[in-house]
């Protein structure tokens, strides 16, 4: 069941200054996210990302179209209303957006104040959530005396307050070095198993995708070019942008001057194959290679692996007889993508 509903959407803003053009941010989106699931919306800079997660809590009102969330429809609601459905939504931000004034625990306090959650329920919240990521030791410490992951802690932390079915991230990991976004993400994983919360991530980094989205959601100038499954739109990509997102992850079939770097320096026949979890295993194809007498070297590409499923291209020089390599590649084509370099 959908928990988040955008249908025929779109965000349009004024001109910035007399003679300049509106802009048009998100445009005529729908994207339903299911209960339970975490939804990663990848595109790059301006792609509208941002913008069309703020609709979802309302940061943000539609220009058209409607935005439900969790049953209630949040277009056209008061803001007295809308401060009651945010309880249900949390958010963190790329810059932690914490209070620099409050320790640990007063930051986590603020929504349970803001919610009217009575005081002497307080601490029993607060402390809960301080084990859940891991600072229970930091409660009274000041946000200049944390790391940036820690500071991130805080502000999942915080947005979990209310016990909200929607958390919202924006950008979350993109201030974080490498080792502390994989600890966010181990969190925000974490966030979503134990707690059942459905989560939508923004990002410009494909490798936080990678690691805990189940679906992908690709914009592209305002529009959602592709949407499916993590595996699929990282295995089998349509779009231009998204081959373009993958391409940073995983070598595709060479071509231009990767190609001719291959040919000048590997002699033989230059064939890509294309694996994925429903293909050829990797160990039978090169079977099938060397039962036809066919040497082979790998000269390009890799593999990856998405939530314990496996893709990549792998190209390999071969050697032998144009006969035999002839045959090889017709029985590999019934199982596996075969692409020879022309």
């Amino acid at each position: 069941m959908a928990i988040i509903e955008l249908d025929n959407v779109s965000k349009v803003f004024p001109p910035a200054h007399r003679g300049a053009a509106p802009v048009s941010a998100v445009e005529d989106v729908t994207l339903h996210v299911e209960a339970g699931e975490i939804a990663g919306i990848i595109g790059y800079s301006g792609a509208g990302k941002s913008t069309l997660v703020r609709l979802v809590n309302a940061l943000e009102k539609a220009t058209s179209g409607t935005v439900t969330v969790d049953g209630t429809t949040v277009t056209g609601l008061s803001e007295r209303r809308l401060r009651e459905v945010r309880l249900g939504i949390g958010m963190i931000f790329q810059q932690f957006n914490l209070f620099s004034s409050r320790t640990v625990w007063g930051n986590i306090a603020y929504p349970l104040q803001i919610a009217q959650v009575p005081k002497s329920q307080h601490q029993k919240r607060i402390s809960e959530l301080l084990h859940f990521v891991g600072l229970a030791d930091k409660a009274h410490s000041y946000p200049e005396q944390l790391s940036g992951g820690q500071k991130q802690r805080v502000g999942i932390a915080r947005a979990l307050a209310t016990s909200p079915k929607v958390l919202l991230a924006d950008e979350a990991t993109s201030a974080l070095d490498p080792e502390t976004t994989r600890d966010v993400l181990q969190l925000l994983k974490k966030v979503n198993v134990e707690l059942g919360i459905t989560t939508v991530v923004i990002t410009h980094e494909l490798e936080v995708v990678r690691a805990i989205a189940d679906r992908v959601v690709v914009m592209e100038r305002g529009r959602v070019v592709e949407d499916g499954a993590a595996f699929d739109v990282f295995a089998r990509p349509r779009h231009p942008t998204t081959k373009r997102f993958v391409g940073t992850l995983i070598d595709g079939v060479p071509t231009g001057a990767t190609l001719e770097s291959l040919r000048a320096n590997h002699t033989g026949r230059l064939v890509t194959l294309s694996f994925d979890d429903e293909s050829l295993p990797q160990s039978q194809a090169f079977a099938e290679l060397i039962s036809g007498g066919i040497e082979f070297e790998l000269v390009h590409g890799g593999m990856e692996d998405i939530q314990g499923r496996s893709f990549g291209n792998l190209t390999l020089a071969l050697r032998g007889e144009d006969a035999a390599i002839d045959h090889a590649l017709g029985r590999l084509r019934e199982r596996v993508a075969v692409t020879e370099a022309a």
